[in-house]
């Protein structure tokens, strides 16, 4: 079984076209996870994941150590087996579920304890305690445990979360102990602060890791100062190892990103925007609950490359999603999925043409320019 690693292959600007080696498949760069939050794509068959371009899917770790447990998905072999999912997995470290839906955590250098919000039972998660579940979980590439916190907020405690989080990593990384056939990542925090970004940056760089990704954004945050973020982060980064910005976002985010740098994405918005009556398309977003749609017999977009934009009305749609048929999220989910792939791979077409500014141009112009006239 071969190594994980990175070939940047073209460059466009500050966006880059690369590719991860994984024994487990290659992961065309810029990339866009779709969430297996716990061992499954929500609404969504593996291979319907697959098909819509998907080359990895992340999984995640607090909500599979609470269940099925970590241990018990070892026992079956692995997640992969476990939801018949072949290609690479990325798992995160647990600590922004942590953060965001534990009840009563209590957080001090050695980890967090915290109650289950399921059933309040107790547990404890350590920079050593999530390398080791994402190891029996057996993904491709594990994340380091970090410490995320809201914004905006007080510069102390952003300087805190990150100071803990860069002792955080250097546990993880020991922890991991140079595992063959897997990759680790390093997390970049320090809120909204340059300064603190780049000592975060520069210090997980002493310790080296085979990937960094940039924790702490859209926790509350306007896009521009995400954004700003990212400019001054992405140049401070190793440009032979991949570029991941975590839990982003809406195609306008993921646009923003690989302008800046950015190789990979995750986000659960798209699939839960289709169990909601949205959908992503090149016209933009398209809310199926609204009226207008009810009458209307023509397909989302006769021109996509989805067939399902192609195969159902949007009155059909329309009444799926206002009857809250099941049907309805399954195919909203695919479309926007699907839509998601497209647009990376468009953007991994143009920056190897050496296009990609006018790929952003014409792509923003079509979300601008807004669904079909109603009938």
């Amino acid at each position: 079984m071969k190594q994980v690693s990175f070939s940047l292959l073209a460059t466009d600007g500050n966006a880059r076209r690369g590719r991860i080696d994984t024994p487990r498949g290659d992961i065309q760069t810029p990339a866009f996870m779709p969430v297996g939050t716990a061992g499954t794509v929500k609404a969504m068959y593996p291979e319907q994941v697959r098909e819509t371009g998907a080359d990895i899917l992340l999984g995640n770790t607090y909500h599979l150590m609470l269940r099925p447990g970590a241990e018990r998905v070892a026992s079956l072999g692995g997640l992969h087996t476990f939801m018949d999912w072949e290609r690479p997995i990325l798992t995160d470290s647990g600590g922004f579920q942590v953060m965001s839906l534990a009840k009563l955590r209590k957080l001090d250098e050695k980890g967090v304890t915290f109650r289950s919000h399921i059933d309040g039972s107790a547990h404890s998660l350590t920079p050593e305690r999530s390398i080791e579940i994402q190891t029996l979980l057996d993904s491709d590439i594990i994340m380091q445990l970090d410490e995320c916190i809201s914004l905006p907020n007080e510069t102390r405690e952003m300087e805190r979360a990150m100071e803990l989080s860069l002792r955080w990593a250097d546990r993880s990384k020991t922890a991991f102990n140079g595992q063959n056939n897997r990759a680790l990542f390093g997390i970049v925090q320090g809120g909204d602060d340059l300064r603190l970004r780049a000592k975060s940056a520069a210090g997980l760089q002493s310790i080296g890791f085979d990937g960094y990704a940039v924790g702490g954004l859209a926790v509350g945050e306007p896009q521009a100062v995400m954004f700003e973020v990212l400019s001054d982060v992405c140049p401070l980064l190793p440009e032979d190892r991949p570029r991941y910005l975590m839990g982003v976002g809406k195609p306008d985010d993921i646009l923003g990103g690989i302008e800046r740098g950015i190789d990979m994405f995750d986000c659960v918005h798209p699939t839960r925007a289709g169990r909601h009556g949205h959908i992503y398309t090149r016209f933009g977003v398209i809310n199926m609950k609204n009226a207008r749609h009810k009458d209307d017999g023509r397909p989302v977009d006769e021109q996509s490359p989805n067939r399902n934009c192609r195969r159902f009305s949007r009155a059909y749609l329309h009444h799926l999603v206002k009857t809250e048929e099941i049907l309805g999220a399954m195919i909203l989910s695919q479309i926007n999925l699907a839509y998601y792939q497209e647009l990376t791979a468009g953007a991994r077409a143009a920056i190897e043409a050496g296009s990609f500014s006018d790929f952003v141009e014409t792509t923003r112009a079509g979300w601008a320019a807004g669904d079909l006239p109603p009938l």
